[in-house]
């Protein structure tokens, strides 16, 4: 069994208060834990109004697809949500678990 875990730094340039980048965060959570059946949540303890971390396992027999399915996570939102600027995604896969 292998565990993939994405950590996607995402920025949200059009939120101008706490409570707009809280209600990107909720709405790409749902969103991407729907599509792909994933664990997501929002990497806690960040008061940047126009900054949102998200964190992203993924379990499966094959840490590549594993892998790959973060990837196509980090592509969905940047194709459904154009509005947001994906700074970068750190992957890490645990084996064995």
């Amino acid at each position: 069994m292998h565990v993939a875990v994405g950590r996607l730094e995402l920025r949200l340039p059009m939120s101008r208060s706490l409570k707009d980048r809280r209600q990107a965060a909720k709405s790409l959570v749902s969103r991407v834990h729907t599509r792909f059946n994933a664990a997501v949540s929002e990497e806690g303890g960040d008061n940047r109004r126009q900054g949102l971390t998200l964190v992203v396992a993924i379990v499966s027999n094959d840490p590549e697809k594993a892998r790959a399915l973060l990837e196509d996570v980090a592509a969905f939102v940047e194709e459904s949500r154009p509005d947001l600027i994906v700074l970068g995604m750190s992957t890490e896969i645990l084996s064995g678990v």
